[in-house]
């Protein structure tokens, strides 16, 4: 039984392409020599002296096996070719026909790749080989084009293992890239790939292919070019009924968006036992507008609005219904992000008993954004800034019990053994995180359980005038620690916005200002602050001890097109140490631009009457705040068994519309409610 690759080459079903030599493929083995100009494609020719239209004979020598491109000329291969030293003047351009791709590799290491610039009319997707020589075995490899369509550019996509619904495409990989270990139609074991040029792709699995990679050792040096279709990726796992396994990975890229693991367009991609970690690039393209683009076709650094910075995350998941797991696994990041999804919809994104964090002070663990689901069992995080930003998402934090695992890995076809199960510890989750646990910008829902511990060196949770949902279960010992005493922050959206630009390749630039507003916040008409509404921020907290405060500093009244936003607390069976109150904010600087991005989210809050920001808490059976300091709610509910208390030696009071209240169990209270401890 043989495989016919696309190039029309015949090999038998399960033999490894490293078996094969360099210049397997069934294809003139012949050069073509161009003059310079003519015979290449706009994607290949990024030196500008390769456009000439002087018509002289090119000037390339070939001899023994050496080759030489001379300024101002054009070499076009038809074919894969081995040669000891290859020298390509400043000028001078070497490429494959139309409909190929040009790789060069030395002594096993992909190598010389330049991205052009990203205002080169193409979308700076192009990468042509980087004029010098090139001594040991030389490999230029031609390969049949890979290329995949984001939006309105085809960005050129060239791999070591192209791998589809067949096996291993012979004609579309680059196998001088591929050292040691042994590669077949289903699997790739103790390989090792290695890249110092631009944007070239390790593994790319697509089209319906299953496949396996144990062990493979990947290390790339270099910037890529768009995380949100995998350009530069080490591993890529696309396209509906695409299974892709990871297992026993150690993957370390350093470079702009050289991200290690992309999983895309309804594919299933497991990373187990796996090392994985990402570390910026030194050279930001120097076209790049210095406050970055929210423009997803050419953002290659982390939006500053969100607080940080960095220009490389670790992983990403996009696509409809796509789903990535990491399971036993190390996923971290320098700084921007360790696991990230963006740019998708309904897609799944698994942790159990996995490392997340970043190693540079600044980053966050994941980013949830397009209705996707997010579980976290079992997992340590290290964090920078933020465990989660929260764009619209449903997030759970819990232990790896055997059932919960159990479960997931049925559901999500994560595919572990059954002694794979069993040899899983179980684990509580550990947040230790340099800000805060979440950052909200859009409604959605987080779950905590299980004995989940939580450290923030800030908020909590810190929610921007969104519905945010939090449900907190204690009763196997989850906790929460805020390093400032803040366990939850309402508040207006501090984040500047993008502006749109023309004459630009991309749509927007972030030079957007955030200004503080000033003045007292008009009350609106039409806003009930007493009961609980639809796009109100909720958190519920059940057998748990909380210590810290909980505020809503929402202005309404029209101010960012909301009429108000009520915080709504309910507390059942138990007990919380603190103040909770409608509060006014202030920041630090009252203008935020790039230059003070890390000014984001940091307020400080005065306790002030509700205008449009309503306080609402419910006190359930066997609960009891203890209030700290003075109060100001818009409505109280106690259960029968419920209680209100000031700390040791003090006395605390209700006022109601300014009227002397007693504070009884079983009653409720609406009103301009103020709660002051003497």
């Amino acid at each position: 039984m043989v495989r016919r690759s696309s190039t029309g080459a015949d090999r038998p079903a399960g033999a490894s392409v490293m078996d094969q030599d360099v210049t397997y493929r069934a294809r003139p083995r012949a050069l073509l020599v161009a003059i310079a100009g003519l015979a290449v494609t706009p994607a290949l020719t990024t030196p500008a002296a390769a456009h000439s239209t002087k018509h002289t004979a090119a000037h390339v020598t070939k001899g023994g096996r050496t080759l030489t491109v001379g300024s101002g000329e054009t070499l076009e291969l038809t074919a894969t070719t081995t040669v000891s030293t290859l020298t390509i003047k400043e000028g001078g351009v070497i490429a494959a026909p139309e409909g190929y791709r040009l790789t060069l590799t030395v002594n096993g290491v992909e190598t010389g790749g330049r991205l052009s610039e990203l205002t080169d009319g193409h979308g700076g997707l192009a990468t042509a080989v980087a004029p010098g020589t090139y001594r040991g075995k030389v490999v230029l490899d031609v390969a049949v084009a890979n290329d995949v369509t984001f939006s309105d550019l085809s960005f050129p996509i060239r791999q070591a293992l192209y791998v589809d619904a067949g096996g291993v495409d012979e004609g579309r990989s680059v196998p001088s890239d591929v050292r040691g270990g042994t590669v077949t139609d289903t699997a790739a074991r103790d390989v090792t790939l290695l890249s110092d040029g631009e944007s070239f792709n390790g593994v790319y699995v697509t089209g319906g292919g299953s496949y396996t990679l144990t062990r493979p050792k990947i290390a790339f040096d270099g910037n890529g070019r768009c995380d949100f279709i995998g350009y530069g990726a080490s591993v890529v796992g696309t396209g509906e009924g695409t299974n892709l396994v990871v297992d026993g990975a150690v993957i370390k890229n350093e470079g702009v968006v050289r991200t290690a693991v992309i999983a895309d367009a309804t594919a299933n991609v497991v990373v187990k036992n796996s090392t994985l970690h990402c570390a910026d690039g030194s050279h930001v393209p120097a076209e790049y507008p210095e406050t970055g683009t929210g423009d997803t076709r050419y953002m290659i650094t982390v939006p500053w609005m969100l607080g940080l910075s960095g220009n490389v995350r670790t992983t990403n998941l996009l696509g409809a219904s796509t789903r990535a797991s990491y399971v036993n696994s190390s996923i971290t990041s320098e700084k921007w992000g360790a696991l990230s999804v963006d740019g998708g919809s309904k897609c799944t994104l698994t942790a159990i008993n996995s490392h997340i964090g970043n190693t540079k002070g600044q980053g966050y663990g994941s980013y949830a954004i397009g209705s996707v689901t997010e579980h976290f069992l079992g997992c340590t995080f290290d964090v920078g800034d933020y465990a989660l930003i929260h764009w619209g998402a449903s997030a759970h934090y819990g232990d790896s019990t055997k059932e919960a695992v159990a479960a997931l890995n049925d559901s999500l076809e994560i595919g572990l053994t059954k002694a794979e199960l069993r040899k899983l510890p179980v684990r509580p989750t550990v947040i230790d995180a340099g800000r805060f646990m979440v950052l909200w910008y859009a409604a959605g829902s987080v779950t905590v359980d299980g004995g989940t511990r939580v450290r923030t060196g800030r908020t909590t949770f810190m929610c921007k005038a969104v519905a945010a949902e939090v449900t907190v279960d204690g009763s196997e010992g989850a906790t929460l620690n805020p390093g400032n005493g803040v366990i939850f922050q309402l508040m207006d959206t501090d984040r500047p916005s993008s502006v749109p630009v023309t004459g630009k390749p991309w749509k927007t630039e972030m030079t957007g200002t955030y200004t503080e507003p000033t003045g007292s916040p008009a009350k609106s008409s039409t806003w009930v602050t007493t009961s609980a509404q639809a796009t109100d921020a909720t958190a519920s907290f059940t057998d748990i001890d909380l210590s810290g405060d909980f505020y809503n500093a929402v202005r309404g009244g029209g101010n960012a097109s909301l009429q108000g936003q009520n915080l709504v607390l309910d507390f059942t069976r138990s007990t919380l140490k603190g103040v909770i109150s409608a509060t006014t904010t202030k920041h630090r600087v009252p203008t935020i631009t790039i230059a003070e991005y890390r000014e984001i989210s940091e307020v400080t809050n005065t306790v002030s009457p509700v205008v449009n920001n309503g306080v609402v808490v419910t006190l359930g059976s066997g609960s009891t705040w203890t209030v700290t300091g003075t109060s100001h709610l818009s409505a109280l509910t106690l259960a029968a068994d419920a209680a209100v208390k000031a700390p040791r030696g003090r006395t605390v009071t209700l006022t109601v519309d300014g009227a002397p209240t007693a504070i009884e169990a079983g009653h409720s209270y609406t009103g301009a409610l103020t709660l002051t401890v003497a």
